[in-house]
């Protein structure tokens, strides 16, 4: 069996929030279906996707579980990126969490050290 994701997320600005995606995410779009659409693969069949919807742009809440949680967030943060908000949960489980310029948010979680 096979689980597709496509993940999506309306923004206001396509060239703003496509460049503040790139750096979180670490690499440009995988690909471009349109113009006003950008798709990042996260793992095989997995997506994450930024699309113009000015009505809607705010209101996405997406959080993505990393096996690789300390690593990823050093990356980012070597982009000059850090979290606006970075939680440890009562069962250890940690959260890191990201607004992009329209608000929304999107958080990376991982299991504990």
């Amino acid at each position: 069996m096979t689980t597709d994701l496509f993940a999506g997320i309306p923004v206001r600005d396509y060239a703003a929030a496509t460049a503040w995606y790139e750096r979180l995410l670490g690499a440009p779009p995988s690909f471009l279906p349109n113009d006003t659409e950008a798709v990042w693969e996260l793992a095989e069949h997995r997506y994450m996707y930024i699309v113009v919807r000015p009505e809607h742009a705010g209101h996405a809440v997406h959080t993505v579980f990393l096996s690789d949680f300390d690593a990823r967030i050093s990356r980012i943060a070597e982009r000059g990126m850090k979290p606006d908000v970075l939680e440890t949960y009562a069962n250890g489980v940690r959260k890191a969490t990201f607004r992009d310029p329209d608000g929304n948010e999107i958080g990376f979680g991982g299991s504990p050290a």
